[in-house]
């Protein structure tokens, strides 16, 4: 029986490991142990639409925790440079494509744009995601408001997730922990003994701390699995180009303009750079790879883009491990967080794996024991879904032209094995006879057709419809598929244009 769990590190993956634990299992004694000389990461200030799932498992309402962490909303990401230097920015919105009334379903834009070649990779969003017309207006619309004007496919306590600062997050979510009966303890773990089990004790210098789960969220130092259990780490870098970053927090110029519901990322001569526009300021960043560009030349590089004219802004720089633990449920350990893997910050992918990961481990923790079968179940699913996701966020440079630095070039070159390019492209298609060269197409119940839009990737073009049906003759185009995508973009935004601005909605509806 597992009765007492011990959750090691108190960043917002303990915090949010112990307070979930607690919450769902109050009969349990549930210990946090975080020491108060061991600085967290402070990664997550971005999250995606799952955070939603998680917070409605634990109960927990945006009002709960915004003000308390200067959060502020988010329906989207928006990417520029990633394809070539000064290409058109695209976006991959929250929420799920809508395609009433189409011909041909997500196939109605690649119709448009064979007809209307000029038309700019950034429509494709805006003609299928009715969110779009608040991003694009900079508006928030909540489910209340929705019934009356009627945003198809939309959702607003699914789709809109946050921006917030993870350190005032992690600290709020602990006062709530011991609000429930959490047992918050402070010391720097001096000594860790095993058995034949796993972890038998931990011992500070306050004592000693003995349970019947150890959940390691410790960082990237990953103390239990890695350091005390040897368990092998496995690299994404067959992948993942990038292994540092420099981070920073700046203000605002105009909060009013600059406080936009989407993080903004954009891609340098070594990486990219991101922006996630907090209530009280800017949190951003700069990922790179220190194989083609040395730590001080990042910093400058990321300086000029910012502007940085010299003020007092501070600078930290991280060092990325992307991968993930061979294992991440062994013996009587569970890795969360960092500890068990990171990919890196594209796609706000911080946070995502520890609530998939929880949701896992509880689903478990109904059971009155968890035998070796059910964690090695654990342990699979846990890493296809890491994995997948790692392939994901490695398609934004795999499909990328640009050239223009060694970085990029190397990309370019880059000799992906077959199964990542099976994971990047095949895993995230579904089958599909729209006059399409290879018979696949985008499922839209994932970003990669968005993302595959914006970087030119299609699942059809002219060449393909005039090679699979042997004719140069595209007369069986319905030419009203365009009008039909102009009239519902233009209906979105008219339904939206009366409701507030996000800096009007939070200021008198947050942080009044």
């Amino acid at each position: 029986m597992i009765s007492k769990i011990v959750v090691v590190g108190g960043g917002s993956a303990g915090t949010m490991s112990a307070y979930t634990l607690k919450k769902l299992f109050p009969e349990k004694q549930i210990v946090l142990l975080e020491s108060d000389n061991i600085p967290t990461v402070g990664v997550g200030e971005s999250t995606l639409g799952q955070f939603n799932q998680w917070l409605a498992l634990v109960d927990i309402e945006d009002k709960d925790f915004m003000k308390e962490c200067n959060a502020s909303y988010k329906m989207s990401i928006k990417f520029n440079n990633f394809y070539q230097l000064n290409d058109t920015p695209f976006h991959y919105p929250f929420g799920v494509p809508h395609t009433d009334g189409n011909v041909a379903g997500l196939n109605d834009w690649y119709i448009k744009k064979i007809l209307e070649p000029k038309t700019k990779v950034s429509d494709y969003a805006d003609c299928y995601y009715p969110i779009m017309a608040l991003v694009n207006q900079n508006k928030i619309l909540t489910d209340d408001a929705n019934k009356d004007i009627g945003l198809p496919n939309y959702s607003f306590k699914r789709n809109v997730a946050y921006h917030f600062d993870a350190v005032q997050f992690a600290n709020w979510l602990r006062k709530k922990f011991k609000e429930i009966g959490g047992d918050c303890k402070i010391g720097t773990i001096t000594k860790v003994t095993t058995n034949e089990e796993g972890i038998d004790q931990l011992y500070t210098e306050e004592g000693r701390i003995t349970g019947d789960l150890f959940i390691d969220c410790t960082g990237f130092n990953s103390l239990l699995l890695n350091k005390t259990l040897k368990e092998p780490f496995v690299s994404y870098e067959d992948i993942l180009p990038n292994n540092s970053a420099w981070a920073a927090q700046i203000p605002y110029n105009d909060k009013e303009k600059e406080l936009k519901p989407y993080t903004n990322c954009t891609a340098l001569s070594n990486g990219w750079v991101w922006n996630i526009p907090l209530w009280n300021r800017i949190g951003t960043g700069y990922v790179y790879s220190d194989k083609y560009i040395s730590d001080q030349d990042a910093l400058k590089e990321f300086k000029k883009h910012l502007g940085y004219d010299g003020g007092d802004l501070k600078f930290k720089n991280i060092k990325i491990n992307t991968g993930l633990h061979q294992r991440l449920f062994v013996k009587n350990v569970v890795a969360i967080g960092l500890s068990a893997g990171f990919i890196e910050p594209l796609e706000s992918n911080g946070l995502i794996s520890v609530h998939e990961f929880l949701i896992r481990l509880v689903r478990l923790l109904r059971r009155p024991s968890i035998p070796q079968y059910l964690k090695n179940h654990y342990n699979m699913t846990c890493g296809r879904f890491f994995r997948v996701f790692a392939e994901f966020v490695a398609s934004h440079f795999a499909l990328s032209c640009r050239n223009d630095s060694p970085y990029w070039r190397a990309i370019q070159n880059r000799n992906y094995e077959v199964e990542p390019i099976k994971g990047l492209v095949n895993s995230m298609f579904q089958e599909n006879n729209f006059w399409v060269f290879d018979g696949n197409h985008y499922p839209n119940n994932t970003g990669m057709h968005c993302i595959a839009a914006g970087m030119n990737f299609h699942p059809t073009d002219e060449y393909a419809i005039r090679y699979a049906t042997a004719t140069n003759d595209l007369s069986n185009f319905n030419p009203n598929v365009i009008n039909n995508l102009y009239f519902k973009k233009e209906k979105w935004n008219h339904l939206v244009k009366n409701c507030p601005s996000m800096y009007d909605y939070l200021k008198n509806n947050i942080y009044s």
